[in-house]
């Protein structure tokens, strides 16, 4: 393996931070699973417009090839000490941000996780998902009362469940370009399934990005409700699974930009005001430390003025915390709304 030749027009971090003396260092080092330096950046040289251009394969990894990783993790969570977690919603002050329902259509917050022991996404083999699916798929139907629902695996999901949940924007589909490139996509669709309850408030996807997506939803603003939820619902699940962790970088994804709660909490809002005053519209996401996307997600567009608003940080900052400033934020926002 040679050192890559990047683009000009190359803006990635991994291209920023592979230096040739770190290329030297790490092409020869391997994981106990496997995983190299060739297939951590294949990705991002696959896809040269990529922001970030790695996927890790496995806890390990974040180890091994740490020279090129910290200066990544650094530069996109701005961290670099030990991470605190806190997914108690005792702890979150907040209230509605709109309690008329003017604004806010629904509010989503999900988090990422992955099994101590098992390669991530990129890197792991085809039983080993299938043991995954089991482990995941067996712990969820333990749940009871609001979280009870029933798992639907996508291998020979028939067309009218198909159906039903992609209307209901359940369904997940085959990774993009960069997953694809990152070995994500491998043996599709075996392996991989979506469970949900009989409110559509509560929903897990199984071997998509992570191994496990827990996503908590609903119509509305009610933040904390949905940030409730999602919290009762980890902890019911760890108590059948262990998720892997580190105490420097927090909850272990495949994607470094996920590190830390591995936590998106987002709204999709309705701003055709300051959807027409990007500038000011930027200045207010950017002090709260927020993204803007489409309502289809990453890479996507706005449609009809409707934006979906999340945390940007996610490795150094709390799920309360996190949760709380996307609060804030989102409250800026409407209230600038309010004021053109």
């Amino acid at each position: 393996m040679n050192y890559p030749n990047f683009s000009s027009d190359c803006k990635s971090l991994l291209c920023k931070h592979l230096t040739k003396e770190i290329f030297e260092e790490l092409k020869d080092k391997k994981s106990r699973y496997g995983y190299t330096l060739n297939r951590l950046i294949k990705s991002g040289l696959e896809n040269p417009d990529s922001s970030i251009g790695v996927y890790v394969g496995d806890e390990e990894s974040y180890e091994i090839f740490a020279p090129l990783l910290n200066p990544i993790i650094q530069e996109y969570h701005n961290f670099t000490n030990n991470h605190k977690s806190d997914m108690d919603p005792n702890h979150l002050d907040i209230t509605n941000p709109d309690p008329n329902g003017e604004f806010i259509l629904s509010t989503r917050i999900r988090v990422g996780r992955n099994l101590h022991c098992f390669p991530l996404g990129p890197n792991i083999a085809q039983r080993e998902r299938l043991i995954v699916e089991c482990m995941v798929s067996d712990a969820l139907k333990s749940l009871d009362g609001e979280l009870k629902g029933r798992y639907y695996p996508l291998l020979g999901m028939d067309k009218e469940t198909q159906n039903r949940l992609i209307k209901d924007h359940f369904l997940f589909k085959e990774g993009d370009r960069f997953l694809e490139s990152a070995g994500l996509n491998k043996e599709w669709p075996e392996g991989r399934g979506i469970f949900h309850n009989s409110n559509k408030t509560f929903l897990v996807w199984i071997n998509e990005e992570d191994q496990l997506r827990i996503i908590s939803m609903q119509k509305g603003g009610d933040i904390k409700e949905v940030f409730s939820r999602l919290s009762k619902a980890v902890k019911e699940l760890e108590k059948s699974l262990k998720f892997a962790f580190s105490q420097r970088l927090g909850y272990i994804t495949s994607c470094p930009t996920n590190l830390g709660t591995a936590m998106r909490a987002s709204v999709h809002i309705k701003l055709p005001k300051l959807g027409k005053d990007m500038q000011k519209f930027q200045s207010i996401t950017q002090k709260y430390d927020l993204q803007i996307r489409g309502v289809d997600g990453e890479h996507s567009q706005s449609k009809d003025y409707i934006y979906d608003i999340s945390n940007r940080r996610r490795l150094g900052i709390t799920e309360v915390e996190a949760v709380k400033q996307m609060t804030d934020g989102v409250q800026a926002l409407i209230e600038a709304e309010k004021s053109l």
